[in-house]
């Protein structure tokens, strides 16, 4: 009889550990055994590590080791396996900018548990040789290094980051879930058997107290029987459960810095070895319960920072596994290939079927359809796409089956830019944070210091309660909720105004955003679509607009100018025997009758009779005829955005002054302006005088936002305190922006600005509260009057509303009611026929 195999459960790839597909065939031999593979991506990597003689790779990468325990020797042994992410292919799932001088690497960083933490990994690692830049964030431990390659290796800036007692892993989504998860169960497991300790090491405590003050007392058996009770139930809360304290203490001392974790160990390790020792010579008090609720209560603190950081972490993996594994190519037959999205290269044509997942950056080359941009966007209305417009990897197809040639894949594709300039927004400390960093490290010092003092003062008044008072002290003056005021309202706001559809990319933003008083706009493609549309239409000889537009529609049929674009939307037949004269309109048959449409004297000459009447000498104006006579005037424009209008009042309402700066010189500028109610105008500008003007209003000490979209925006972007682009700008102009309108939608600048001046307020308020409660609790602890666990409780009440009031900025506010969602072929009086 055949056996059944009752595991259901795929088997899992030996390199990166993901569920193999049922498809999947890859294989990678391996100290002398088939392994099976996920994908040619592992497969190759996999093949390049056996190559270069590093099979022990796979022996070591699971082992633990220390952050607090590593030393020389252990690098050493580490030094091939850490030489593997010299590979150039390894090196390619994690570093940008290869085929460049410097090198951007995006990684992990393990056994950060403060400020401090960060401030001596950046300090450290940014005086290696080769090191132009080393940034820890601090809410998701996730760090940016920037190198030059011909100087260091990446292996040997890992092996540093160990040497001072800390792990890096290459940054990847399904690896840091892993780790999060890791980190999420351990911590689950501390905080339970810290609980379970404190509830028993409580009880056992309320018994001896209640026997003491009812005044019988208890037999001393009994006593001595508790304590040893006590004991056994606080001895693994404080081996396990607290070690974490113990050794991030231990390697803040070997690297000479302090940090919160030490005054922390003195207070749990001295509260429990001074116990334990009354418990061995039967003299003294005990306080396990006091030790035990501290640790817990203390951990729960970390428990809910560490639940907001992973939760920021999460928004930006989420992004990166927007990308499908897998994809339909087409081969050279014409044929369905189902290959690894980690495989397409530009160029490769794929096919992508209703409901299926964009694997890569492209256009498209057949079908139509719509795509939900949401998840990039934060626009819920799918998006009309047809032939040659653009799609991003990570939306959605709806309606259609389409196919798309690639043109960009992993770090050149947008999700990837888009990631990379969040983590580069993350890595970059405002002024406030950087401030409130110096405070929580100069504050643990001068902690120890007080601490000291009371101990002292303490043992020549009372020394029976010298030792618990001092506990007192170090307990209730931590400075969490110090550390925490502000990088838990950054990162709250940060993700909040992501999923609105403003991507910042610099850490000032929210800052410079608070304090904004006026808001400069480009013209084209900023306040206006940048495209241009049929505004008015004014029939000739009792011909009707919707004739008009059908006959100019069916002429432009063939152009890619973009005033044959504007016609788009009445496109139902193409002319025949169509001839372009550049410069002047195009001429075509349309049921066995010649038409022209162009520019006037142009059009005029088929029929030869006199030019009519241009409707408004202030537009430009394009005319039809046939071969007898002027047939309609088409007025042609630049779209005002819909939301435009509401925008601009909302940010009035905010108190902002509102200007254009165009290089814009025609009547547009003043008509657009008149529409919006913008009385500040400044048109014909060059780059240089826009870049002038920025700065004249910054000398006169004005706070000002620039918003723009091309490259001639660049300069100006640059030199504005803050600059916002569009999402659908040049690829230059976002790099050089502050921030990113995804959505291009102007209404989210005043979302922007009301939530950060909601950040500075929350900031003021976390940092009052932190500084007001350390301000109270600290004399009342060096006087007595604070027992360690309730100094515990309220060192951990203040962390957790720090945190709590920070998370306020997380809900996610009134997305703005218009957006831009699709094309909007025509104005009113088109529509109308006037």
């Amino acid at each position: 009889m055949q056996a059944v195999n009752l595991n259901t459960e795929p088997e899992q790839c030996f390199h990166c550990g993901s569920d193999i597909p049922p498809a999947s065939n890859y294989f990678t031999r391996i100290n002398e055994e088939d392994k099976r593979m996920c994908c040619p991506g592992c497969q190759a990597v996999a093949q390049t590590i056996v190559a270069g003689g590093l099979d022990n790779f796979y022996q070591h990468r699971g082992d633990e080791l220390s952050p607090a325990t590593a030393d020389l020797s252990e690098i050493a042994s580490l030094t091939k396996e850490l030489a593997l992410y010299d590979n150039h292919e390894i090196q390619q799932a994690f570093v940008s900018g290869q085929n460049t001088d410097t090198h951007t690497a995006t990684l992990v960083i393990e056994g950060i548990s403060c400020a401090a933490c960060v401030w001596l990994l950046e300090h450290h690692l940014s005086k290696q040789p080769g090191v132009i830049k080393f940034s820890v964030n601090l809410a998701n431990h996730r760090a940016r290094l920037v190198w030059h390659p011909d100087d260091i290796k990446l292996s040997q800036l890992l092996a540093e980051i160990i040497r001072i007692g800390y792990k890096a892993h290459p940054y990847h989504p399904d690896k840091e879930e892993q780790l999060l998860a890791q980190e999420s169960k351990r911590s689950v497991i501390r905080l339970g058997v810290a609980g379970i300790g404190a509830m028993q090491a409580m009880m056992f405590a309320v018994a001896i107290y209640a026997a003491d003050i009812a005044g019988t007392g208890m037999e001393e058996k009994y006593v001595m029987l508790l304590r040893w009770a006590s004991l056994v139930v606080a001895t693994p809360v404080v081996l396990y459960a607290a070690l974490p304290f113990l050794k991030n203490a231990f390697r803040d001392l070997k690297t000479r810095h302090l940090t919160m974790d030490i005054p922390v160990s003195i207070a749990i390790w001295g509260g429990y070895i001074a116990s334990a020792w009354a418990t061995l010579f039967n003299t003294g008090d005990i306080y396990f319960e006091s030790v035990t609720m501290f640790a817990f209560f203390l951990l729960i603190g970390r428990f809910m920072e560490m639940k907001a950081r992973q939760r920021t972490g999460r928004a930006g993996n989420a992004l990166l596994n927007l990308i499908p594994a897998s994809a339909l190519r087409i081969n050279a037959e014409g044929e369905e290939q189902l290959v690894a999205a980690s495989s397409l290269h530009p160029g490769d044509l794929i096919r992508i079927k209703p409901g299926q997942t964009i694997p890569a950056d492209g256009f498209i080359t057949r079908g139509f359809s719509s795509v939900d941009e949401s998840a990039l966007t934060g626009e819920y209305m799918p998006i009309s796409k047809k032939l040659q417009d653009s799609l991003v990897g990570g939306t959605i197809n709806i309606e259609n089956p389409i196919e798309m040639q690639v043109s960009a894949v992993g770090e050149k594709s947008r999700i990837s830019s888009i990631v990379r300039l969040l983590e580069r927004a993350q890595s970059e400390k405002p002024y406030v944070a950087r401030v409130a960093d110096q405070i929580a490290r100069y504050f643990v010092g001068a902690t120890l210091i007080v601490a000291a003092c009371v101990s002292t003062i303490w043992y020549i008044v009372d020394p029976a309660n010298a030792f618990w008072i001092t506990l007192s002290v170090l307990v209730v003056t931590c400075p969490c909720a110090l550390s925490l005021a502000t990088p838990t309202a950054l990162t709250a706001a940060t993700g909040t105004l992501r999923q609105q559809g403003l991507l910042i990319t610099r850490g000032h933003v929210l800052e410079s955003f608070s304090k904004a008083t006026h808001i400069i706009f480009d013209k084209t493609g900023t306040l206006t679509e940048g495209r241009l549309a049929i505004q008015e239409t004014h029939p000739l000889n009792g011909i009707s607009s919707a004739d008009a537009l059908n006959w100019g529609a069916a002429l432009e049929s063939l152009s890619e100018h973009p005033i044959g674009r504007a016609f788009t939307p009445w496109y139902t037949r193409a002319a025949e025997a169509i001839q372009v004269t550049v410069g002047q309109g195009i001429e075509g048959r349309i049921e066995d009758k010649r038409y022209r449409i162009g520019k006037p004297d142009y059009v005029m000459q088929l029929s030869g009779q006199p030019l009519p009447v241009m409707p408004d000498l202030q537009r430009q104006w394009i005319l039809l005829a046939d071969e007898s006579q002027a047939l309609c005037w088409f007025a042609l424009d630049d779209q005002i955005r819909r939301e435009t209008r509401q925008a601009i009042h909302e940010l009035r309402t905010l108190g902002l002054s509102i200007e254009i700066l165009t290089g814009d010189t025609s009547p547009a500028v003043q008509r657009i302006a008149e529409k919006l109610g913008i009385d500040q105008i400044n048109s014909g500008m060059s780059p240089e005088q826009k870049l002038e003007h920025i700065r004249k209003l910054q000398a006169e000490g004005k706070q000002t936002i620039m918003v723009g979209d091309g490259i001639n925006d660049i300069p100006v972007l640059v030199g504005a305190q803050t600059s916002v682009s569009m999402g659908a700008a040049t690829d230059l102009a976002k790099t050089n922006a502050d921030a990113v309108l995804t959505n291009n939608n102007l209404q989210t600048l005043a979302v922007g600005i009301r939530l950060s001046r909601k950040t500075r307020t929350i900031i003021k308020e976390n940092l009052s509260l932190s500084l007001f409660y350390n301000i109270i609790a600290l004399p009342a602890a060096a006087l007595g009057l604070v027992p360690p666990y309730i100094a515990a409780i309220g060192m951990t009440a203040s962390s957790l509303i720090v945190t709590g009031n920070a998370m306020r900025l997380a809900r996610r506010a009134k997305n703005p009611q218009t957006t831009q969602t699709a094309p909007r072929p025509e104005s009113a009086k088109a529509k109308a026929g006037t």
